[in-house]
């Protein structure tokens, strides 16, 4: 357990926390939410001691114990990979290391036996016998290869040191584990395999994240950042954005209707109570939810951005024929015996662990790389926009503002037109008037879906396109491209965006493509069947 008391946080004039107080519980994993800027992490920083409040505390039992996933992934590069995960129990570290010194110690007396038979106590009660086995485990769960349990950290690949201190965290059953971002560069696999070991986990989680999937998996309750504050409710992420959506039409219909919506919310409810994510906390959260009211659910003050894309006309029965494409780079195959066509309305989603080979193909498709052989061929009524996983080029030394720069790519270009776009977008007033070259990355990826709005395109190509956004701009994009007539080819990692979207999944292979006519769980089934 972990409380925050009164806890207030002040930078100069501007106040990112006001008066919080707040209990994580055991057995509770908590996601906590929050528009850009609201101070997700650094609420886990003060949670964590790293940052000191300008008011208030922290308090964390004694001798409990608090993990934190560590972001610096160079930190450990003298260090074995075993030894790194073993580290995140600090004390299990420092009296292993100790009892070694003692042990090689030449001139070794009556005070150091006595010392080290003190240190062996300690060592036992930690389960320190069994350090090494428990953390070759979670080594070999997260991924990694009994081969690398030895090397050096230096010598791994950055997706690998992200797992190995994702298993440095995990380590030693903490009372208290704090992890911001977990997901961030982590394959399906292991995705997965975290889920299930948070799902299992007996303490306290309290867990930052865009990936609205792990959140609706792991998490019991939600811990918004609103208002300066935060409120907890039961419930994973889907319930809280429901839920916060019927408030917030409430509080526009002014009690019209007010009934009505207390009665759906509380159906809603219902149905929540009997899906927990942890079979042994139903009990406890249905009885959570059976005492949510809906006045105590206030309506968020996040803003969403409007995505809705129009094709200008509906495209013929051709859109795209791919015949045999390959790309060979410097002797290596990226791309080899690619074929596929497309019906008018696919939303096809293309999975693979190769992210480079999904970026060229789509750069094929938009004509910005020359396959090495093989044809394409669009149907002539078709348009395309595409959003790449690289925007730099658009941005990069330019002057503009927001207005000058979305004139480029619009029919009507007057300013009244294209700051209605751009509200859309949430650059409302002044903020239309930045120049394009000090965007932020989120700024910038929003950007380009009204350049996309604008183009009135009927098939949309989307390369990672959640990467940099927040929840609130994630979510209206899944939205957006839930609600698209065209026809879609996309990459993303985002799990519930592909399995909402996609209603055909192509995987690119090293020999070729899977091409599957089903949405991404059922994939993911077939997959697994096959594997059986």
């Amino acid at each position: 357990m972990i409380s925050a008391v009164g806890v207030t946080l002040r930078f100069g004039g501007r106040v990112l926390f006001e008066d919080v107080n707040i209990k994580f519980t055991d057995g509770n994993c908590y996601g906590l939410i929050g528009a850009n800027g609201t101070g997700k992490s650094t609420f886990l920083k003060i949670l964590s001691g790293e940052i000191e409040p300008s008011k208030g505390e922290v308090v964390i039992p004694e001798g409990k114990r608090l993990a934190v996933l560590k972001q610096d992934h160079f930190a450990y590069e003298e260090y074995s990979v075993l030894e790194t995960v073993i580290m995140g129990y600090p004390r299990l570290y420092e009296v292993m290391k100790k009892k070694e010194e003692l042990y090689a110690k030449p001139d070794f007396n009556d005070e150091d036996g006595i010392l080290l038979s003190e240190l062996e106590g300690e060592f036992a009660e930690m389960n320190g016998w069994d350090a090494e086995t428990d953390a070759e485990k979670l080594l070999n769960g997260i991924g990694i290869a009994p081969a690398l349990h030895q090397a050096k950290m230096s010598e791994l690949e950055a997706t690998e040191k992200v797992k190995v201190l994702l298993a440095q965290a995990l380590f030693g059953n903490p009372d208290v584990l704090l992890l911001d971002e977990p997901t961030n560069h982590l394959d399906l696999k292991t995705v997965k395999w975290l889920e299930n070991f948070l799902v299992n986990f007996e303490n306290t989680v309290i867990v930052v994240s865009h990936d609205r999937h792990f959140l609706n998996a792991v998490c019991t309750q939600i811990a918004d950042i609103d208002y300066n504050k935060i409120q907890l409710y039961a419930g994973n992420y889907d319930f809280w954005y429901e839920s916060s959506q019927l408030a917030l039409q409430q509080a526009k219909d002014a009690n019209k209707k007010a009934e009505a919506k207390i009665k759906e919310l509380q159906e809603f409810i219902q149905r929540f109570s009997a899906n927990a994510s942890k079979s042994k906390q139903a009990t406890s959260r249905k009885k959570w939810l059976d005492k949510i009211q809906l006045e105590e659910i206030k309506p968020s003050s996040r803003k969403y951005p409007y995505i809705d894309f129009k094709p200008d006309r509906e495209a013929g029965d051709h859109i795209l024929t791919v015949d045999n494409i390959c790309l060979n780079v410097d002797g290596e195959d990226i791309l080899k015996n690619v074929s596929f066509s497309l019906n008018r309305g696919d939303k096809v989603a293309f999975v693979g662990n190769n992210g480079i080979a999904k970026t060229a193909l789509f750069k094929i498709l938009m004509g910005e790389l020359q396959p090495t052989s093989g044809e394409l061929k669009w149907g002539i009524t078709t348009s395309q926009a595409y959003l790449p996983t690289d925007n730099s080029k658009y941005f990069e030394g330019n002057e503009l503002n927001l207005v000058e720069w979305l004139r480029q790519y619009s029919k009507d270009e007057t300013e009244t037109f294209l700051r209605g776009w751009l509200g859309r977008m949430l650059f409302s007033g002044e903020e239309a008037l930045k120049k394009v070259n000090v965007l932020s990355g989120g700024e910038k990826v929003r950007c380009m879906l009204a350049k996309m709005m604008l183009s009135g395109a009927n098939v949309l190509i989307f390369d990672e396109p959640t990467n940099h956004l927040d929840l609130e701009s994630i979510t209206a994009l899944n939205n957006g491209m839930m609600n698209f007539k065209g026809t879609m080819l996309f990459t993303s990692h985002d799990h519930q965006l592909v399995d909402t979207v996609a209603d055909r999944i192509i995987e690119i292979k090293e020999d070729g493509i899977v091409d599957k006519r089903m949405n991404y769980e059922e994939y993911l089934e077939w997959l697994e069947a096959e594997r059986a």
